[in-house]
């Protein structure tokens, strides 16, 4: 106990608290990720004519292109134009490749590359084609998603549009002053304003 006149012993204090902070902060990069996007659809949920304006640093966070990587490895997949593989990113060095895409992104050099054209035989005896990214725009695909996924999921306003991946050009909807002129198609709409996504006008 303290001397009679003297106040408690911060730095013990300070030794207690600090493996409690550290055990209560998100240690892997998976938990990081999720801590991001609860955040992320908080917000969209509390405050839904809130615009995200700086969403770009989050994509080139190292945890959000570590966890997209590992998205990406688990998917597998053939490579793209540039013939790179995950074996190879293996032997290059994963973090190193990592950071590599993050200093693109972050220095505005990324580009992406043509897609990789190939055919897929159908039962009819025709053909579909498929194209392929390369792995590092499927990393860089998979990370926007991350970020972006969690915010217009609570935006969507019926329920069955959160089941698929997009709305149907009927079940477009735009902002208010925006309606229907000269009998346009929602299809019309769609194709001339690009920006308005699914929700539930009728």
């Amino acid at each position: 106990m303290p001397a009679e006149g003297r106040g408690p012993d911060l730095r013990q204090a300070r030794d207690v608290t600090r493996p409690r902070r550290l055990a209560q902060s998100p240690a892997t990069p998976l938990e990081r990720v999720r801590t991001l996007q609860t955040s992320l659809q908080a917000k969209a949920k509390a405050e839904p004519a809130f615009r995200f304006y700086s969403l770009w640093d989050k994509v080139c966070r190292a945890d959000v292109l570590e966890e997209a990587y590992r998205a990406c490895r688990r998917n597998d997949g053939a490579p793209g134009c540039d013939g790179m593989t995950f074996d190879q990113i293996t032997a290059h060095g994963q973090e190193r490749w990592l950071e590599e895409l993050r200093q693109e992104l972050r220095a505005g050099d990324y580009r992406p590359q043509p897609l990789l054209r190939v055919w897929i035989p159908k039962s009819n005896g025709g053909q579909r084609p498929l194209g392929i990214p390369c792995i590092r725009d499927r990393v860089v695909e998979m990370a926007v998603l991350l970020v972006l996924g969690p915010i217009p999921r609570v935006r969507l306003r019926r329920p069955e549009d959160k089941l698929r991946g997009g709305p149907a050009a009927q079940s477009v909807w735009l902002p208010s002053g925006t309606g229907r002129q000269n009998g346009d198609s929602p299809s019309l709409l769609a194709r001339q304003r690009p920006w308005a996504v699914g929700g539930g006008r009728r």
